[in-house]
């Protein structure tokens, strides 16, 4: 029977990655691998992992997460081939460099699955936001990713400003936001306003934010939303939200659900 897998931030833990694909006894005909994004950086063989997920075809699908992004922008910004992360490095000066930038391009920021009334993204949406306003603007920003405009767009896309979305907000600081949002949100206020600089578990946040997904009054309540990017918050499966960032690139474990009976996988971490 096929089977959808979700699975939590690789972030080049290539050897966690074929453990974790062995123990869901993966067949890459019949399932489908539905990532929420950091496939890159940290552990030691992004390369290795690109490659793998690149030549599973259409079984894969990634929600980009800000790690991606980031190997992205110093693909365009090192166009010498130098690069002082020795993951992205590699990765560069491979002779499949192209393809599999290519093919990261090419993912989305956010996917919506109307089989599992679901929206992935790799770290969270503001409440002003449902499903598909979060899937139709991370299209403008693959939209410009897959362009001749995304080495401008990559070089403008760091940076914590603005913080609080307004649908009339235009250029590049639109789209630097809804990228913010959708790979690096942690912390939001009620009224839209992103707290970018705070990592840690909830709890440990300034006033007047809550984790984004605590608002009661979100426009993604009516969704199960899946995301990564946030190891402190840890593996949480719950109703309508699917943390799914275990650590594993700092020593925890690789997790895979299984959304057809939300059964659970996982792995510990590999690296050597």
């Amino acid at each position: 029977m096929a089977s959808t897998y979700l699975i939590g931030d690789i972030q080049g833990c290539y050897d966690s990655l074929q453990a974790l694909l062995q123990k869901i006894d993966y067949d890459q005909a019949n399932d489908r691998l539905w990532l929420c994004g950091d496939l890159v950086n940290r552990g030691g063989q992004s390369l290795q992992v690109l490659k793998l997920l690149m030549s599973l075809g259409e079984s894969v699908s990634v929600s980009l997460g800000n790690h991606d992004l980031h190997l992205l922008a110093t693909h365009e910004l090192n166009l010498d081939g130098k690069s002082g992360n020795s993951e992205f490095h590699a990765i560069i000066n491979d002779p499949d460099c192209e393809a599999l930038l290519e093919w990261l391009r090419g993912q989305p920021l956010a996917c919506f699955s109307e089989e599992h009334r679901m929206l992935r993204v790799h770290a969270g949406v503001i409440p002003q936001w449902d499903a598909h306003a979060a899937v139709r603007l991370g299209q403008e920003v693959s939209t410009v990713l897959q362009s001749d405009q995304r080495g401008e767009f990559l070089r403008r896309m760091y940076g914590n400003r603005p913080r609080r979305w307004r649908d009339n907000r235009t250029g590049w600081k639109r789209l630097r936001l809804i990228a913010n949002i959708l790979t690096r949100l942690r912390f939001c206020s009620a009224d839209g306003r992103c707290l970018f600089d705070a990592s840690g578990p909830p709890g440990s946040q300034a006033e007047g934010y809550q984790p984004w997904f605590k608002h009661k009054h979100r426009l993604t309540r009516d969704v199960t939303v899946a995301f990564g990017h946030w190891a402190a918050l840890g593996l949480r499966v719950k109703k309508r939200y699917l943390a799914l960032d275990s650590g594993c690139v700092w020593g925890g474990k690789l997790s895979a659900l299984r959304l057809e009976d939300r059964s659970l996988f996982q792995v510990k971490c590999s690296r050597k």
